[in-house]
Order: C-alpha cells, then structure tokens, then sequence
C-alpha cells in the first residue's frame, strides 16, 4: 500500500471518531446502539453486518471480563466471496479497549471462528474485499473498520502469513489436528503504536 493511500485510511479513522466524539460517541457505543445488555460471547450486532456488493462481513464480541484487560472485545472480519450462503473465511480481528481505540490485531485458529480455511497466500487476496458500505448498525463504525482494513493492510498480511507460520511450527496434543487445537487460540498479534 503506498504512503499516500495509508494515510488517507488513518485520516479516514480520525475522521470517523472525530464525528462520533461530537456526540459523546464512539464505534462501541454505535455497535451497541439497538442494545439493552452487552453479554460476553454474543454477536453484536445481532446477525452481524454483512454486505453483498463486497461479500465483507463482521460481528463485535467480548469476552467475560477480566480484572486490568485493556482490551474490552474485538471485531471478527470475514469475507464471503461467493455471497451469503458460500464459503466464509476469516482475515483479522481487531481489538479495542472499552473506548473503542484499537489495542490491537490479531489472527485465530480456526476452530475459534469455524471458517472456511485458506492459506495465506489466498486469505491476503481477499484482504481488499473487505470494504463494508452499509448503514447499520452504523455508517461511520462501518467505515471506521474498512479504514482499519486499509491503514493496516501490510500489517494484517504479515499477520496472516505469522498465523500459518504458528500453525506449521505447532505441536498438538497426539491425534488432534492443529487447526482443532483448542489449546493454540491467538496465532498472531501486532500492537498499533498509540496515535
């Protein structure tokens, strides 16, 4: 991705937040917008986000909490390139803390999420799919995580390319498949620098 195009995506994420700060929001509380009770594990929102034309799709969920976490929950970004009833295969998670600031992105097992497996080299050509222009739960969060996409690009692939590295290199338990290791959950990290 060149400089010019990395900078427009983390004016496009300040962008973003600025709007939503004017109203004393931000993407958490626009994705909990329609929500009574945010509960650990469920998808919000409810029947995730998913948009046609790119085949993009995400759902926000957290974790039970834990005392000192600075992460509050994370998006799970998938892609479907053949539409909603094809195959579906997981790029990145993106965590953020209870403001909505990313903490940090992160690659799973596949157990964690049940995609339709693909090796890196395959999970990165889908990585410019994903660009979700839909209304809800919220334009702007919508925009806001196509952003992060984008900013992030070089970032996720080595993510990606990390995450097949792990699985290679790992070794489960005699009979179970790595990909089924319920042991090996994060298969790659990378912390943004505070901006």
């Amino acid at each position: 991705m060149s400089d010019d195009a990395k900078s427009h995506a983390f004016r496009e994420i300040a962008f973003c937040e600025d709007v939503l700060a004017k109203a004393g929001l931000n993407v958490l509380s626009e994705t909990f917008r329609d929500t009574d009770a945010i509960v650990a594990w469920d998808h919000y929102p409810q029947g995730d986000v998913y948009d046609a034309a790119s085949g993009a799709q995400w759902f926000y969920h957290c974790h039970p909490a834990e005392e000192g976490a600075a992460e509050h929950g994370h998006f799970h970004c998938f892609v479907r390139p053949d539409g909603p009833t094809g195959p579906i295969h997981h790029l990145a998670a993106v965590g953020v803390d209870a403001y909505g600031k990313v903490v940090r992105l992160f690659t799973v097992n596949q157990w964690v999420v049940g995609d339709d497996w693909l090796e890196a080299d395959a999970t990165i050509a889908l990585l410019a799919r994903f660009d979700i222009q839909m209304p809800r739960p919220s334009y702007l969060v919508n925009r806001w995580l196509t952003a992060i996409f984008s900013a992030y690009e070089d970032e996720i692939e080595d993510l990606i390319r990390a995450r097949d590295a792990t699985l290679e290199a790992h070794e489960s338990p005699a009979g179970t498949p790595v990909r089924e290791d319920r042991t090996l959950e994060v298969t790659s990290e990378f912390r943004p620098p505070a901006r």
